[in-house]
């Protein structure tokens, strides 16, 4: 009996050598797609920091205080990270488990659900993070000054991806096709986007507005980041880092759970 609940508990636990194993993996084939993933990832956020930086700036000289084309490059970081982590949560999770079969190959291995996608969403968060600094690398072209700061930036985007790419694993698990991911696109990822702050205050809307945006972990990325830049506010950035890793930790749960329903029970 003790014999078979001390199993039962390995099972549950995260190994680090599987972790280790699979994050490899993920390494592995990313050298082979590097530059197509790399091109999406990057591209698309630097256009909107083009566009709106310098169509709106046009009208828009500054934002509290802040200089538009600085103000819209530091909280595109936030969108290039949101892509580039929900994103491949969903699809390539999506397409691994039902398409490819992926998953049933590598759980045939000393690798538990916990660990698989664990390491899967470290991966994510890690291109999460590198991803996020093009913008901010482009608005310090256009102008924004250069901070000591700005090294936390790679590790905030590194804790939001954490958070985004479990969402995006979670998802992938509950859909019935992936279809659906449109609705979840249109109807979640969109106003997250748009209630974060990236091209405008929040401030602007009405109260009730606001206080659903405190909610909105995206729009504790965009804050972080704007602090890092531009000076810490450590009572207010401490409450964005805790919402944060509160949001990857539920996220984390709930992708382990459904998928493991649907790759194992």
């Amino acid at each position: 009996m003790a014999t078979t609940q001390a199993s039962e508990q390995r099972l549950r636990a995260v190994e680090t050598t599987a972790f280790a194993g699979v994050f490899t993996r993920e390494i592995t084939l990313f050298r082979r797609i590097w530059k197509s993933s790399t091109f999406g990832s990057i591209v698309e956020p630097t256009i909107n920091l083009v566009a709106f930086g310098f169509g709106f700036g046009a009208l828009v000289t500054s934002v509290q205080g802040i200089p538009y084309v600085q103000y819209i490059g530091t909280g595109v970081v936030a969108s290039a990270i949101l892509f580039s982590s929900v994103f491949a949560g969903m699809y390539d999770t999506y397409v691994k488990r039902y398409y490819m079969k992926t998953y049933d190959g590598i759980l045939a291995t000393p690798v538990d659900v916990p660990e698989l996608f664990l390491a899967e969403a470290a991966w994510i968060a890690v291109k999460s993070g590198i991803y996020g600094c093009a913008p901010l690398l482009i608005a310090m072209i256009f102008g924004l000054p250069p901070s000591w700061g700005m090294l936390a930036v790679p590790f905030i985007g590194m804790l939001t991806g954490f958070g985004f790419a479990f969402m995006g694993q979670w998802f992938s698990g509950i859909v019935p096709s992936m279809d659906s991911f449109t609705y979840v696109q249109s109807a979640l990822v969109t106003p997250l986007l748009l209630l974060s702050g990236v091209f405008f205050p929040i401030s602007g809307f009405p109260q009730w507005v606001q206080s659903l945006a405190q909610l909105n972990p995206l729009y504790h990325c965009v804050e972080l980041v704007r602090d890092a830049v531009f000076g810490w506010d450590p009572r207010s950035d401490l409450v964005s880092v805790t919402v944060l890793c509160a949001f990857a930790a539920v996220m984390g749960a709930l992708a382990v759970r459904v998928l493991r329903k649907r790759l194992i029970d």
